[in-house]
């Protein structure tokens, strides 16, 4: 598996991969009509948007690494009660 496919699928770097296969398992079953799947594209975009937010905030609060491990991330989202997006 080519470098960037590794980092892209890896658990602690990409918050939305769940999303990411919601959308392409969509775009499948309905022979790529975008048309179809805007709600997972919307939910995908959501993903991003928030844990960009949550990247940005912990780089200005010095915290290492930017983004939370997929641990941390369950913990947060099971704090709020599940995903705020």
């Amino acid at each position: 598996m080519a470098k960037n496919a590794r980092r892209v699928r890896n658990l602690d770097t990409n918050p939305c991969i769940e999303e990411t296969d919601a959308s392409q398992r969509c775009l499948d079953a309905h022979n790529y009509d975008k048309a179809m799947c805007t709600v997972y594209f919307q939910n995908y975009k959501s993903c991003r948007k928030y844990w960009h937010k949550i990247m940005v905030q912990r780089r200005g609060d010095g915290v290492k690494p930017d983004m939370p491990t997929a641990a941390e991330r369950q913990q947060m989202l099971a704090a709020a009660g599940g995903k705020p997006y």
